[in-house]
């Protein structure tokens, strides 16, 4: 196809694609509250360095420093040196969600994988662990597609 007939195939299917993609994202209504990522950004700092000193000390864990990111797949991450990274995001869902990820973050320092000894030490930590992943899987879209305003 030319790049003129995709564009023309693009423009007929649009309304249909349009009704598809609001099918996909659940509506949070995130687009009415004006969010700004710096403030976003700070907020999230405060409540997952909260979470996670105390959380650490649960587990039995060191994490060397928290870094706030703006990923536009993940919710977060730990790298083999110990830092942990969230995305700004997570502070616009439920506390119970952000809560999740933080400890999901914090077990990988004991296990740095998804094995079945990783899982059941996220489950020991955070028993209904499932309904908040299942938050992210099916509202996260959402959020990720959210932009800051400043």
């Amino acid at each position: 196809m030319s790049g003129a007939e995709v564009d023309r195939l693009l423009a007929e299917k649009r309304p249909w694609l349009e009704q598809q993609r609001r099918k996909q994202v659940p509506q949070l209504g995130l687009e009415r509250l004006g969010v700004s990522e710096s403030e976003a950004r700070i907020g999230a700092r405060e409540v997952i360095s909260a979470l996670a000193e105390e959380e650490a000390e649960r587990l039995g864990v060191a994490y060397r420093r928290i870094r706030i990111g703006d990923q536009r797949t993940l919710w977060g991450s730990c790298s083999s040196a110990g830092t942990l990274s969230f995305n700004w995001r997570l502070l616009l869902a439920p506390l119970e969600v952000l809560d999740y990820v933080v400890v999901h973050e914090l077990c990988h320092l004991r296990v740095p994988n998804h094995s079945k000894s990783f899982w059941a030490l996220v489950e020991r930590s955070r028993p209904g662990w499932r309904k908040q992943r299942d938050w992210l899987r099916d509202r996260g879209p959402e959020l990720l597609a959210l932009r800051g305003t400043e």
